[in-house]
């Protein structure tokens, strides 16, 4: 019975993982450019193409030696809170309004891209009782409705939520995109890019929800959300829950192994290998960061499924392993499922009670 149910499980997850079309595979681009106007960076660029790699490899040990540069950040002026119709992005790119109205929190990024449509924050806000409150960060292409469910539970147990789009998702996704494919792809410095936006923009919303009155603060995130999350609270000590749904290790491991990254590999393998794509991405790396993580007293839980064919359960074990190594308080939740069956039911349900309980005691 165990190894039938293990091969139903992997075959749902993998019509999940393939029942899009819209994949695009792209060669390996170092995308030095992006890496003008990140702290550390001394202007002395690589003229040779030869030598971008090894570009790229030095910025990234000089983020992991002072990361907490890497990830500073100004606290924007221009926080605002707007009431206006959820909107969604189209297939022929047009934003179009739904019927349902709510409360948003937007501001200027202070990571500016060349996409005007990412270079503003936008963050659902669901208002709760009390001084606790989460900032929740969804799964990589979620639309603008992921974990809105989750946010109102938040609600229910008297937890504030801010539902934060990630960079180059839903509404700030840029025009001629179908995906959030900017977030993660085969260009090594925009991702990179993308994964210290998102990290900055957590700590903006940290300083707004301060600004409101909310003095305990955590963090919820899923998936490429979790990771997020995890280098956020390494370098931010206000962020004293934690909640990584779906935690791994190496950014690489999870885009060269994981299911749903199968056409980034496709367009890459030929020019890099495993080891020198680690390389390239440990400065937005949770395994980076155990020792900036362990500075500040902090309470997590690390869920993670059986059956996970895009976060490979030997990487979160491996995560687990981390936080017994360094002696952190922190539960750990395992889900009889998959990584995209976790959205379906009854899965999603048994996540949503574990994440729920968690926050609503870890304060």
């Amino acid at each position: 019975m165990r190894n039938r149910y293990h091969q139903w499980m992997h075959n749902w997850e993998t019509r999940l993982t393939t029942r899009d079309t819209n994949r695009v595979v792209r060669p390996l681009e170092w995308g030095v450019e992006w890496a003008r106007h990140w702290p550390l960076v001394n202007g002395n660029y690589p003229k040779d193409q030869a030598d971008y790699e090894g570009f790229i490899h030095d910025l990234n040990e000089s983020a992991l030696r002072d990361s907490d540069a890497f990830f500073a950040y100004r606290t924007p002026a221009d926080f605002r809170l707007e009431r206006h119709r959820v909107q969604i992005k189209a297939k022929d790119g047009i934003k179009q309004a739904k019927s349902e109205t709510a409360d948003f929190l937007r501001f200027t990024s202070p990571v500016i891209t060349p996409y005007p449509e990412n270079n503003t924050a936008n963050a659902r806000w669901f208002p709760g009782r009390g001084r606790r409150a989460v900032v929740v960060l969804p799964q990589w292409n979620s639309d603008v409705q992921g974990h809105n469910s989750l946010c109102r539970i938040f609600n229910h147990v008297g937890v504030a939520a801010l539902r934060l789009s990630m960079p180059y998702h839903d509404v700030r996704m840029p025009a001629e995109l179908e995906r959030a494919d900017y977030a993660v792809s085969a260009n090594i410095s925009r991702t990179i890019d993308a994964a210290r936006q998102a990290v900055i923009e957590i700590r903006c919303c940290l300083d707004w929800l301060q600004q409101q009155g909310y003095t305990q603060l955590g963090v919820v995130g899923t998936s490429l959300g979790s990771c997020y999350a995890f280098l956020a609270s390494a370098h931010d000590e206000r962020l004293r829950v934690n909640a990584f749904n779906h935690a791994s290790t190496y950014f690489a491991d999870v885009v060269w192994t994981g299911q749903s990254t199968r056409h980034i590999r496709e367009g890459i393998e030929a020019e890099i290998d495993l080891g020198r794509l680690r390389r390239s991405w440990l400065a937005i790396s949770p395994m980076s960061y155990f020792e900036k993580f362990a500075r500040f007293p902090k309470k997590s839980l690390i869920v993670y499924a059986t059956y996970d064919l895009t976060f490979l359960p030997e990487f979160s074990r491996q995560v687990v392993e981390g936080f017994e190594r360094y002696g952190l308080d922190h539960r750990v939740a395992v889900l009889p499922c998959g990584h995209y069956t976790t959205g379906e039911a009854p899965f999603k349900y048994l996540d949503a009670f574990h994440l729920a309980r968690f926050v609503a005691g870890a304060f």
